[in-house]
């Protein structure tokens, strides 16, 4: 089964914000922002243990758990189970640095095995306060975490988390499975393999307005020839495409900055959102199945609501190509 058939619209909700990702969100705020996709008509939503180690989970959790169960469509990940212990010292996510420093003080244990997998879902569950998964994504098994360890993460998960979320597919206690992952590399990998076969791949911050040649080159081509689907996650660049500073999940180099500049100053001369240039774009690729932008205040919601449906004339993206500032092999929306 593809995504497309499992996902109920183009536009999903991305949690990770909502774990208190670079400040701490006050818990009537997040609730808000989640009623707020609720409001809008957004069935997809998408979270992790990870993100405030349990903290998006039950934020979504007590808004969703008071919705019909069919109506709407709910992935997390598997990757990290979060202990009822807490940490004594500030946790080390590689590159990615303080990124939820904010979040719950409970100690994670990285680990991609079939027990911890199974034990990871059930947990899940619980903060979420449903009986079931759609999808499920195995988290993170990629260099930005693991640097020149990332192959042998990879194989754990391989021999472990894929097994258990092939089987769990095969009983139908999931609909479908993937990859969540911010490279490139572990999706090329996965879909060279003879066996297991996932359903999709959610990919975060590689097919953006910012950044999406290498995507282009090797892992799209590979995704459209075995008919995988892909979620795009971090549609805005963790950020900076949406009016705010960070790219990578750290705060933006000069040469980002300016290239943002250069972009905001086109669509500005045709009257578009930089907001619906990204979302549109990252849209526009025949791979793409969904985008989920994340959000912490209900008004960002609507924002991206419009963004979605918003008009942009052939024009912008003639211009946007000739400048330069976008690969010439990337598809562009269909009145391009």
């Amino acid at each position: 089964m593809s995504l497309s058939d499992i996902l109920p619209g183009r536009l999903g909700f991305g949690t990770a914000p909502l774990g208190n990702m670079f400040r701490a969100i006050p818990d009537d705020e997040a609730r808000a922002t989640v009623e707020a996709a609720w409001d809008q008509g957004i069935r997809f939503y998408d979270t992790a243990p990870f993100y405030g180690a349990g903290l998006a989970e039950t934020r979504l959790g007590e808004v969703l758990s008071a919705r019909p169960r069919d109506s709407y469509v709910l992935s997390s990940k598997v990757g990290r189970v979060i202990l009822d212990e807490h940490e004594s010292a500030a946790p080390d996510f590689g590159e990615k640095g303080g990124l939820f420093e904010h979040g719950n003080p409970n100690k994670i244990v990285h680990e991609w095995t079939a027990d911890a997998t199974e034990r990871s879902i059930e947990d899940s569950l619980k903060r979420l306060g449903t009986d079931r998964l759609d999808i499920v994504w195995v988290h993170d098994i990629a260099q930005d975490f693991h640097g020149d360890r990332w192959l042998s993460t990879f194989e754990e998960a391989r021999t472990g988390a894929f097994r258990v979320l092939s089987r769990l597919r095969e009983e139908g206690v999931i609909k479908a499975w993937g990859l969540g992952v911010n490279k490139t590399e572990p999706i090329e990998l996965t879909l060279a393999l003879d066996e297991p076969r996932p359903d999709g791949f959610l990919l975060a911050g590689r097919y953006t307005l910012l950044d999406h040649d290498h995507a282009l080159q090797r892992l799209l081509p590979m995704a459209q020839e075995q008919g995988v689907d892909m979620v795009v996650g971090g549609p805005y660049s963790s950020g900076i495409l949406a009016g705010g500073t960070h790219f990578e999940y750290q705060q933006a180099p000069p040469e980002i900055i300016e290239r943002v500049g250069k972009l905001k100053a086109l669509a500005q001369r045709h009257g578009v959102s930089i907001k619906a240039a990204a979302l549109q774009f990252s849209l526009a690729h025949p791979a793409t199945a969904a985008v989920i932008p994340g959000a912490t205040r209900p008004s960002r919601i609507a924002e991206d609501t419009a963004a979605l449906n918003e008009n942009i004339p052939t024009a912008f993206w003639t211009d946007l190509r000739a400048s330069g500032l976008i690969s010439p092999t990337a598809p562009l929306p269909d009145n391009a």
